[in-house]
């Protein structure tokens, strides 16, 4: 090897060990200039959230919920997918209080299953409510009201909801955690995210006349006014054919507003299990109604 080869690989050599020397050096100086600290915490305090990322707190993730408690920004009981320990042990980490954010539930204002409620079509498609709302509103009778085909079940990761034998999404308060999935999911509008304080509740959203909503339903809201009539004053309205209940006035809610209500359509919530008044009518009948033949086909 001639000595000029040697000259020239030692150069090329020595360029790029100084080259690697200056990038590395460059490396060093950004990474002490753009070094953002990172409490340790919140790693620890993710580790004792559900890793859900369910949004029920108000945030993205239970990382971003970390964060914010580090921060001071939010209470540990904001998290109402954790149990009560857990978060317990998070504001003794903290040294802050626990807070004081009452847990919220997934509520459905509809009780017309297939058993008191009319079908006025027979859907034949993809299993899917969104998909038959945009077919003839589904071929329910009540077009206010559920259409039985599951899509908020679906949507819910933590197994809350589950169809009854007539149709109707039953929502378990231990398993919800007011993601707000199956609200968003629902193209009727009958699920929301309600305080479990609010005891009293309208299990309807029908605002058709009295004899139109009847037709179609055994336990629709008629807006007699008997609960508005009941109730203090108000607590309870009537609008468009429906009763209102103002949540800003719950302290005054009791079950004195459900007594005369003909149809059952408002209950008094003991647990997630709705409890009638003594007026409502009594439905016995266990079997889906009888489909109207020949029904038409949407």
């Amino acid at each position: 090897m001639s000595s000029a080869l040697i000259v020239q690989i030692a150069l090329a050599g020595g360029v790029m060990a100084a080259l690697g020397v200056l990038l590395a050096g460059i490396l060093a100086v950004a990474n002490r200039r753009l070094y953002v600290f990172e409490d340790p915490r919140i790693d620890e305090l993710e580790d004792l959230l559900p890793r859900a990322n369910c949004g029920a707190c108000g945030l993205a993730g239970c990382r971003p919920f970390a964060e914010a408690l580090v921060k001071g920004e939010t209470e540990p009981a904001r998290c109402t997918a954790n149990s009560a320990e857990l978060n317990q042990e998070i504001a003794d980490r903290l040294g802050v209080a626990l807070g004081n954010q009452e847990r919220q539930i997934a509520r459905l204002a509809c009780a017309g299953g297939t058993h008191v409620a009319a079908t006025r079509a027979r859907y034949e498609g993809l299993k899917s409510c969104r998909a038959a709302a945009l077919v003839a509103g589904g071929g329910k009778g009540c077009t206010w009201g559920c259409l039985g085909l599951g899509d908020c079940a679906v949507v819910c990761r933590f197994d809350a909801i589950r169809l009854n034998r007539y149709g109707l999404p039953m929502i378990d308060p231990q398993r919800c955690t007011a993601c707000n999935d199956c609200v968003e999911i629902c193209p009727k509008d009958l699920l929301s995210l309600q305080p479990e304080s609010h005891r009293l509740w309208v299990n309807c959203r029908n605002q058709d006349p009295q004899d139109e909503a009847m037709a179609q339903c055994e336990v629709v809201c008629t807006g007699c006014g008997r609960c508005a009539a009941d109730a203090p004053e108000g607590l309870i309205r009537i609008e468009r054919n429906l009763a209102i209940i103002d949540y800003e006035k719950n302290a005054l809610a009791s079950p004195v507003a459900i007594e005369r209500c003909p149809t059952g359509a408002i209950v008094w919530l003991e647990g997630q299990k709705p409890r009638k008044g003594a007026g409502a009518r009594k439905i016995t009948r266990k079997e889906p109604l009888p489909r109207m033949e020949p029904l038409p086909r949407v």
